[in-house]
């Protein structure tokens, strides 16, 4: 059956393309350049937005259209990749993955970096003493004997014994929100931990109780206070405590 249509006018304007409606926001971002200040200082950028956006979006705005000088680091976008993790509201997020729309844009946005590293400029910290606790859990499968010949299995149970802990997208939301490590810049934190447990209960592993042994030590998992707060700060769902909780009773009890 032919369906009948309706030849338009040479002439006919295009459709107009759906209206977006934007809201005026104020970002307030702590600023900090080590070159101009010894301090740190708040700076109010005033933008219209599609609360729709994210976060992101709005620092893009801020540093393509009025500031060039902003500094903060980002790559995937599409919160994967961790590296846009910074204080929005007083709370560990990623930037890339917080609508404007879920954190009351009737009030300013404060971004500032995330706590507990050292800040080499406006939002980007030095991440080398995270990624250093990260490397020093060994963080890789280890084995034992000749190279195999063939893939190692492990059944669906198996891998399910770990699974949420291979989430980790090392953006060191869980870290940087613990007070311990705050106070204490020794202290491995949730992430070097929780990097630990999907090793540790790998039933293909062989360096379990290495990995014990280096989360045993004085900065190791007896500094968890069980806040709660890495936890809460996860982008990507991890019960960080629970897996912290089980590396502790592994500990004791010497079964993983």
């Amino acid at each position: 059956m032919s369906t009948a249509t309706v030849d338009q006018p040479a002439d006919a304007a295009p459709a107009a393309a759906p209206s977006v409606d934007r809201i005026a926001i104020t970002v307030r971002v702590r600023r900090f350049n080590p070159e101009v200040s010894a301090e740190s200082a708040w700076v109010d950028y005033q933008i219209e937005m599609d609360p729709k956006e994210r976060v992101l979006d709005a620092l893009h705005k801020i540093k393509w259209e009025i500031d060039g000088t902003l500094t903060f680091r980002r790559s995937c976008a599409h919160g994967i990749c961790g590296s846009d993790a910074m204080r929005i509201n007083g709370r560990n997020r990623l930037a890339c993955k917080t609508l404007i729309k879920d954190i009351n844009p009737d009030k300013p946005i404060t971004v500032e970096p995330i706590k507990g590293l050292t800040v080499l400029k406006d939002l980007v910290v030095d991440m080398e003493p995270f990624f250093q606790a990260y490397r020093d859990v060994m963080p890789f499968l280890i084995t034992t004997g000749n190279e195999p010949t063939r893939e190692r299995r492990q059944s669906a149970k198996d891998r399910e014994r770990f699974d949420d802990t291979t989430k980790c997208i090392l953006c060191a939301a869980c870290t940087s929100s613990c007070p311990v490590f705050w106070n204490d810049g020794q202290y491995f934190g949730p992430a070097a931990i929780v990097n630990a447990h999907r090793f540790i209960f790998d039933s293909r592993d062989e360096g379990g109780e290495q990995r014990l042994e280096i989360l045993n030590e004085q900065e190791g998992v007896w500094r968890c206070r069980t806040t709660f707060n890495c936890t809460d700060a996860c982008p990507r769902g991890i019960e960080v405590t629970k897996a912290i909780q089980e590396v502790k009773r592994a500990l004791i009890t010497r079964r993983f």
